[in-house]
């Protein structure tokens, strides 16, 4: 066999063993990551005694008897999850598209206190909620905000983290000559920015959806300050009420269920938009 066949076939022996290696990598982590969704599901088919004993990989026979303790319980459970998703569907829409609106003006728009206000921007991005915790509480107190849901959904649109992901791809994705042929055409701003700048970027938007769903759906720290009233609350807020129950009370099979019911939701919405991950993340990280 001549020596060019030789290295041809070596090298596609080599593409071959490489492809195959990944495949295994890729197969052990997607285990991994689904081994935990295996254990909550299995946990929440067992009882509290069950549980004290130790984990076991079989299913047991208690999630109907589980889910009916927690739709009858003293905590509503339902209603937190109805909360809890008014909360993250509506904050996540407003803040991804305000963010998108904010850089589309830094990018699309040349002032003088361009930079100025970018870099300010990514400064707020760098402190933490709990350093504003007592002066956010203090306002809501004075503005009878407490127990309602403008707490939770106006101060989520100024999101930087969103704003900075949206700048980095439309420096990818869109460009300067898009704006300027619509605004010959005498499209104005808004319907510039609605019909053609936002279509272009639907798959960055649906990737920070996603993100900021998700972070708003499991998000314990600022409904806990402001929300009291059980009716009010969040799912994680009442999970934690479940796990924080005296011994008497206390049903670890209850708080399975209901950490399984708080996950469906975000599966749906990953489900819905996932198709738009690859591409957005692919293309607004070029830049990154």
């Amino acid at each position: 066999m001549p020596n060019s066949e030789y290295n041809d076939v070596e090298g596609g022996m080599g593409i071959v063993a490489r492809r195959i290696l990944a495949y295994i990598v890729l197969i052990l982590l997607t285990v991994l990551c689904l081994f935990w969704f295996y254990v909550l599901f299995i946990n929440s088919t067992r009882s509290n005694a069950e549980l004290n004993r130790g984990f076991t990989l079989l299913p047991s026979t208690y999630f109907a008897q589980n889910l009916d303790n927690v739709i009858h319980g003293t905590l509503p459970i339902f209603k937190g999850m109805l909360n809890s998703f008014i909360v993250a569907a509506s904050a996540a829409i407003l803040s991804t598209y305000f963010s998108a609106m904010t850089a589309y003006a830094i990018h699309v728009y040349d002032f003088k206190a361009k930079k100025a206000i970018f870099t300010f921007i990514l400064a707020v991005m760098m402190i933490p909620t709990q350093v504003t915790a007592l002066g956010f509480v203090s306002l809501v107190n004075k503005m009878k905000l407490t127990n309602t849901f403008i707490p939770l959904i106006i101060p989520a649109i100024a999101a930087p983290a969103i704003f900075y992901y949206m700048k980095q791809y439309m420096e990818s994705a869109l460009p300067h000559a898009i704006v300027e042929a619509a605004r010959i055409d005498g499209s104005p701003e808004y319907k510039t920015f609605n019909t053609i700048s936002l279509p272009i970027m639907k798959p960055a938007m649906a990737v920070q959806l996603i993100f900021s769903f998700v972070a708003n759906w499991n998000n314990y720290f600022t409904p806990a300050l402001v929300l009291n009233k059980d009716n009010v609350k969040t799912l994680p807020i009442l999970i934690a009420q479940l796990r924080a129950a005296d011994f008497l009370k206390f049903d670890m099979g209850q708080v399975y269920v209901a950490i399984a019911l708080s996950i469906a939701p975000v599966i749906v919405v990953y489900l819905c938009l996932s198709r738009f991950i690859v591409g957005g993340v692919a293309v607004g990280s070029v830049k990154g």
